[in-house]
């Protein structure tokens, strides 16, 4: 099931890293501890996002039934008219006609995410231990003929 979710506003001063469901849930980063997190941050329109949710699902299949959680944070913007707009639907066909098998979150502009985790560009994945804390430096940028899901891996199985 493909579960979309929005961004709930943050103050300025919050490092939450909350994001809400359109049904009402809400996903609170901050209190996945427990867990380690695997965070794919894209945008629909980057053509390179197509093949981050491809990684995205090799890593939520190998970790399947392990104490990790994937995620497809979606930085693009909820704001009509804004250069990089799009809307629920357009996210959930992105998620769609990519077989997205991870939720798929919603960080309007990267707001919260670039910002908590220090990411500078999308896509990037980031890796966030059990204790909340970010893992070494995102892994930026998308080479389509290299498998970043490789070194992602490294970090991941040094830290479960």
């Amino acid at each position: 099931m493909l579960l979309l979710i929005s961004v709930t506003a943050a103050s300025a001063a919050s490092a939450q890293a909350t994001l809400t469901a359109i049904d009402g849930s809400q996903v609170n980063l901050d209190e996945r501890t427990g867990k380690v997190l695997i965070l794919a941050v894209g945008a629909s329109w980057l053509p390179l996002s197509d093949k981050q949710a491809d990684f995205a699902n090799v890593l939520a299949k190998r970790y399947s039934g392990k104490n990790v959680t994937v995620y497809f944070i979606s930085t693009d913007s909820v704001t009509a008219g804004s250069k990089n707009f799009a809307s629920d639907e357009s996210v959930k066909k992105f998620a769609f006609s990519n077989k997205l098998t991870v939720p798929v979150l919603r960080d309007s502009d990267g707001l919260v995410t670039f910002k908590k985790y220090g990411i500078e560009q999308v896509p990037s994945f980031i890796v966030v231990d059990k204790n909340g804390v970010r893992v070494g430096q995102p892994f930026g940028g998308i080479d389509p003929n290299f498998d970043i899901t490789i070194p992602i891996s490294r970090a991941v199985d040094k830290i479960l």
